[in-house]
């Protein structure tokens, strides 16, 4: 299955930078498959700024011409590159927030892949307007970096709308998950494989790549220093703008060996394609393990200091050669060893021919496409029942709640009278009386109703993962069972599975990734509830029922009679679950305006006048 897919990355697209390499790696490998894909960066050129915003703006007339032609990738650059700060705190410049806005609002894609969604950030302020399926991979690989993330509460409401987290490398993962837990899977990047030249009896080479590892550059010319004067090497400092390393201070002995290339004289990659080694060796403040990679796609072999994304890259030494960090004595004795061992040098070799069908992009865009499929497969089918539909257009149109409660809930004090006789008074033609934990009020509601249909229904208190409703019952269902265990006994009953307020952290709401394990069994999902505290809560939830294609229904969740009618559903008049769900699909959410204040001081008032009255059951 095809998907039209972005990928966003935080980093300016004219930078060198590893993300940015893992992006347009993918980006590559899913165009090839058949995959449609937009890369969206930041980027510090005006000229494609302007670009950009002319792509964003031809959306209005064709939402399909952000997309390049087949098999290739479109770039959109979406404003500058750096956070500024406003007030004291940091923010992502508004031209970049507008842009990803109004891109995300007009164009149709099945995923928005964000790449180190951490705020503030073109990836972050993506996935805040992302009314996709959403993927984040994370890349991070220092600790300083992941522990001292601003607002860290609001940075996990970010991510817990992500559908999917991956992480670069095992060490990635388990130092995010340290500090933001969920659930990541590992799927490494890749490297073009390349065939290497023919051995023309040249000194061998090393290559030392200063674009990426700077700050090593130091360490890998003391380690040079101090190789034999009589072992034959040449070395190469290989640099996007040569003119821009600073001297290097080497003895005049090895000032014809050291080069100092860019490529006017080769690429980055036909260098390590020719080399017999090549030297990783960040102490921790910048690693590149992408670098590890081409190197070992090149046919070098690596040398490396002792990080975790490094030694995992060449499999705790099995393709390469460590060292300690900072420690020049022996990345100097592992180079010697390289240099003057062909047989050590051919044996590594073979390892790394062996590794290569694991190192190429094809397997980590084999891992992804098989994420994505598992994602949407998620998304409910959007297959419709003729015949239902057929029986449905006869009907007319009725206006429902679907979320209320009687004094049967402890938390409420309206008789059952009362809320029949304001639900009639307000228009309802169908209401589901949803009492916490209890179905005695919506039995004896569906007993004394006069001309109002009711639902019997009943809002369950789960272990520990929130707050689902059953609709259609006929047994109450016991507080304190699992979310998949009460789920199932809604099912048992022939009822269905609403979720309340499922976003709304003021009240008991089961976390993203728990409603991710239950969402093939959802029936339907509250997008609007006038109770909750913030918008955004409801927003989030409209944009979940989107996405997995779940009814979306509403409610007043009407504690007090007032409340009533604050919402209402639009929609054909039903019989039974399969004919209200097939009306949900098609129906419309009317909302009035209500003073959440004032319904609260009412709920609060009520049911203090009462606390000394139990419930009544039948």
């Amino acid at each position: 299955m095809a998907f039209s897919i972005a990928q966003v990355t935080p980093w300016p697209w004219e930078q060198h930078h590893e993300v940015n390499l893992f992006v347009e790696g993918l980006a590559d490998q899913l165009c090839v498959r058949g995959h449609r894909v937009v890369v969206v960066a930041p980027s510090d050129s005006r000229d494609l700024v302007r670009e950009g915003r002319a792509k964003v703006n031809a959306l209005r007339s064709d939402p399909e011409a952000i997309f390049a032609e087949p098999g290739c990738a479109s770039l959109l650059a979406v404003g500058q590159s750096l956070p500024f700060r406003r007030g004291g705190s940091v923010s992502v410049p508004l031209d970049v927030s507008r842009t990803l806005e109004e891109l995300l609002e007009r164009i149709e894609l099945d995923f928005l892949h964000v790449h180190e969604p951490f705020a503030p950030s073109a990836s972050s302020a993506a996935l805040r307007h992302s009314r996709a399926l959403n993927v984040g991979t994370f890349h991070a690989t220092t600790e300083r970096f992941v522990s001292t993330q601003v607002a860290r509460r609001v940075v996990e409401l970010l991510f817990g709308r992500l559908d999917g987290r991956t992480a670069s490398f095992a060490a990635t993962r388990d130092l995010v998950e340290r500090y933001f837990p969920g659930t990541y899977e590992v799927i490494r990047p890749g490297a073009d494989l390349l065939r290497r030249p023919v051995d023309d009896g040249a000194p061998p080479e090393i290559v030392f790549s200063a674009e990426e590892e700077r700050a090593a550059l130091r360490l890998f010319v003391r380690a040079l220093r101090r190789l034999p004067t009589d072992l034959e090497w040449r070395a190469t400092i290989w640099l996007r703008d040569p003119a821009s390393v600073p001297p290097v201070n080497l003895p005049r002995r090895l000032r014809e060996r050291v080069s100092v290339a860019g490529p006017a004289d080769g690429s980055e990659a036909q260098h390590l394609a020719r080399a017999r080694v090549a030297v990783a060796g960040s102490s921790g403040a910048a690693p590149a393990p992408q670098l590890v990679l081409r190197a070992l796609a090149g046919g070098a072999v690596p040398v490396v200091s002792r990080l975790p994304q490094y030694e995992e890259a060449v499999r705790d030494g099995e393709l390469g050669l460590l060292f300690e960090p900072r420690d020049a004595l022996t990345l100097a004795a592992q180079l010697e060893r390289l240099l003057s061992d062909p047989s050590l040098v051919e044996e590594f070799a073979r390892r790394i021919e062996r590794a290569h069908p694991d190192i190429e992009w094809s397997r980590a865009a084999d891992e992804f496409e098989d994420l994505y499929g598992r994602i949407a497969a998620r998304r409910h089918t959007t297959d419709r029942r003729a015949h239902v539909r057929r029986r449905l257009r006869e009907r007319d149109f009725i206006h429902v709640d679907l979320h209320m409660h009687t004094d049967h809930s402890p938390d409420c004090a309206t008789p059952v009278d009362t809320l029949l006789a304001t639900a009639k008074q307000v228009g309802l033609g169908a209401i589901a009386v949803t009492d916490h934990n209890e179905i005695s009020g919506a039995i004896q509601a569906r007993k004394r109703a006069n001309g109002i249909k009711v639902i019997v229904a009943e809002e369950v208190k789960t272990a520990d993962q929130g707050e689902v409703i059953g609709l259609f019952l006929e047994e109450k269902i016991p507080r304190g069972l699992t979310l998949q265990d009460t789920i199932a006994e809604i099912r048992r009953q022939g009822g269905l599975v609403y979720v309340p307020h499922p976003f709304d952290r003021m009240h008991a709401v089961p976390d993203y990734e728990h409603l991710l394990d239950v969402v093939e069994d959802i029936d339907a999902i509250e997008v609007f509830n006038p109770r909750v505290a913030f918008s955004a809560f409801n927003e989030e939830a409209a944009r979940f029922a989107a996405k997995y294609r779940i009814a979306a229904g509403a409610g007043s969740d009407s504690h007090v009679a007032q409340g009533l009618g604050s919402v209402k559903i639009r929609m054909r008049d039903f019989e039974g679950p399969e004919e209200f769900l097939e009306s949900l699909r098609d129906a419309d959410i009317v909302r009035k305006r209500q003073s959440l204040l004032y319904v609260q001081a009412l709920k609060f008032i009520q049911t203090r006048g009462s606390a000394k009255r139990r419930p009544r059951k039948s």
